[in-house]
């Protein structure tokens, strides 16, 4: 009974009830897509790289012939090495969180005929390998006698490491181990899996995971030069990267040492995620202001309809409705004009992430996030609304006869 009389009020008031219903579905749309980019973002934040950060630096340096890389290699891991403090010094091509090393398309088969997608391809000596502190799932870490030259870009017919990721992309439900990836012309034989290592710019490049990397062991030499991580206790790390500096100089006269490159690896993060914190601060702001424009808009439209109404109200009340049926009765009219606009909501909410992934490489929005907004509205709506309805259902049938 209470439904159809809201339904039959609502039609006097098609263009109030429209234009409300309307603001809510914008709220919808945003909102969902608005929370669902805000998780990413937070995700993304918690991003496990599979290497023990803490611990970890990277020095670089550059403005160096790679013609003479073997002496360079060796008094710059000697002089970083001297600094009290250090546990391990070795050469790599790249590190998470830091600028890309090699990438390339890689194919699970000889003939080259399955595309298995774009990796980063990190290149490291066995003291660099090691200390990165990788955890290994299956198979084994490269032995000293598969660490070989590099030849143009890669070593040749390698035993490599690969990501859990990887492998249940290739070859779901079997183990990688033993298997091959063809790139540059040579052949790479999987002999250990380790759970996670993250790609040197998560979120960025033509890798269509996190975790799309394959770790290749090399010997340092003219194609692995002038990158080099060191490992060291935590607490050790902004001692050793404050004398590190000098250290490169005294060795190594010639060449040009990076500052901004050569930090530790959690500097690094944080500056890597800095913009992806600078956005969720921005989103949580949206999400903000908009659920309070929609509150201020049901609040207002509500008092309003209040006043208008008055005389009906006290009419109402004094044919024997109660406070509760009042207050009711507002709840309802509330609910249907917030569901009206949810369903167009959820269905713009699809169309805008359909727009987003088009133009902004955003992530198809999962279903899940569509009844967690209507959710929102629905219980936003039930407490802007509450206000107005206790005001609303306290009117007597006197005082609507006086305010006449």
């Amino acid at each position: 009974m209470q439904v159809g009389i809201v339904v039959a009020a609502l039609r006097k008031h098609r263009l109030a009830t429209f234009l409300i219903a309307m603001e809510i579905a914008m709220a919808c749309a945003v909102l969902s897509n608005a929370i669902f980019m805000f998780m990413e973002k937070r995700r993304a934040l918690n991003l496990i790289s599979g290497v023990q950060e803490s611990s970890l630096g990277v020095v670089q340096i550059v403005g160096f012939s790679t013609d003479n890389a073997a002496d360079i290699n060796a008094r710059m891991v000697g002089a970083i090495q001297a600094i009290p403090g250090v546990q391990s010094v070795g050469v790599i091509s790249a590190v998470p969180f830091g600028e890309p090393g090699v990438r390339a398309g890689v194919s699970t088969d000889e003939a080259l005929e399955r595309d298995g997608g774009v990796l980063d391809i990190y290149l490291g000596d066995a003291v660099a390998l090691t200390s990165l502190g990788m955890t290994v799932v299956a198979g084994r870490m490269p032995e000293p006698a598969e660490y070989a030259p590099i030849g143009q870009y890669v070593p040749s017919n390698a035993n490599v490491l690969m990501t859990q990721q990887l492998a249940h992309r290739y070859w779901p439900g079997e183990s990688a181990v033993g298997r091959s990836l063809w790139t540059f012309g040579t052949r790479f034989t999987v002999v250990g899996v380790v759970d996670h290592f993250v790609v040197s710019q998560p979120g960025g490049g033509e890798a269509l995971g996190n975790d799309w990397s394959l770790i290749v062991p090399a010997v340092a030499g003219p194609q692995l030069v002038g990158r080099y991580v060191v490992r060291a206790r935590p607490e050790d790390l902004p001692r050793i990267f404050g004398q590190v500096g000098t250290a490169v100089s005294t060795a190594a006269s010639e060449v040009v040492f990076d500052h901004s490159a050569s930090r530790p690896l959690s500097e690094l993060r944080s500056d890597y995620f800095r913009s992806a914190k600078v956005m969720m601060g921005l989103l949580a702001a949206v999400i903000i202001a908009l659920l309070g424009a929609t509150a201020l808009g049901i609040v207002g439209l509500a008092s309003y309809w209040v006043e208008q109404r008055r005389r009906q109200i006290g009419i109402r009340r004094a044919l024997g409705a109660t406070r509760s049926d009042i207050l009711r009765y507002f709840q309802i009219e509330n609910f249907l004009i917030v569901s009206i606009g949810i369903t167009v909501g959820l269905i713009l909410s699809c169309a805008m992430n359909l727009g987003l992934m088009r133009f902004y490489e955003l992530p198809k929005l999962p279903l899940a996030y569509l009844p967690i907004s209507a959710i929102v509205l629905w219980l936003l709506g039930q407490a802007a609304v509450l206000v107005p309805a206790l005001k609303a259902s306290a009117i007597t049938p006197v005082q609507a006869i006086r305010s006449l």
